[in-house]
């Protein structure tokens, strides 16, 4: 389905006259570029962070993909939820879809994301497993390869793997698969090693780093 008919379509069950919440997983935790009048930290149930999307424009290039995170089916997540103000939400909505849907590559969902506050059904963009945008679980190697080299418009891989590893530590949420990658990248000589890397990076090297599928993230936050 076109873009703009997917987003008509989410329209209709939305409803101009309430409020919108947006899920956030990546990028959106970071730089949203809408304002909200409320933030919360939430948990999805059946969707979790893995960094398996192919970009050729915004962290890569076509010659050189690089890697950007998806909401895949399967375990758990915890992000941010933004309530958008209704009175701006509709015109807030045409900007993100802008910003997250120009070629369509996303579902669109509303997920129930579970709040301290209560649960709150909120936008989330989601990829299928059979998308040709998203790859399986790659080699370390592979990944490796990709940070140091894939460049896109907004910067590279490895910029927007470092944001996002630290936004979600300063939300107290720990993503081990998260802090594999950047344990991985310290042993690499392309960022400096932090204690939260190195305990993820030993968690992980324990135990199943999923509590999710397997070859996926799993998120935790901290007591509190």
């Amino acid at each position: 389905m076109h873009p703009a008919a997917v987003l008509d379509d989410l329209q209709r069950q939305w409803g101009p006259q309430k409020a919108l919440w947006v899920f956030g997983y990546a990028s959106l935790i970071w730089r949203p570029e809408f304002h909200a009048d409320e933030q919360r930290g939430a948990l999805v149930h059946g969707w979790h962070r893995a960094l398996r999307m192919r970009s050729r424009i915004n962290r890569g290039t076509p010659e050189r993909p690089g890697l950007v995170f998806a909401l895949l089916p399967g375990g758990a997540c915890r992000g941010e939820v933004y309530r958008l103000p209704a009175a701006q939400a509709e015109a807030e909505l045409e900007r993100l879809w802008q910003r997250e849907m120009p070629t369509g590559v996303y579902t669109p969902r509303w997920l129930p994301c579970r709040t301290p506050q209560g649960t709150v059904p909120a936008l989330a963009f989601t990829l299928h497993h059979g998308s040709e945008a998203c790859l399986g679980r790659l080699p370390d190697a592979e990944v490796l390869d990709i940070l140091r080299h894939a460049r896109g418009r907004y910067g590279t891989t490895l910029e927007y793997l470092e944001r996002t590893a630290l936004a979600l530590r300063e939300r107290g949420i720990v993503d081990v698969e998260i802090e594999r990658l950047m344990a991985l990248a310290a042993r690499a000589g392309l960022v400096q090693a932090t204690p939260a890397a190195a305990r993820a990076a030993a968690r992980s090297a324990s135990v199943s780093t999923s509590i999710n599928t397997p070859g996926s993230s799993s998120s935790t936050a901290k007591a509190g």
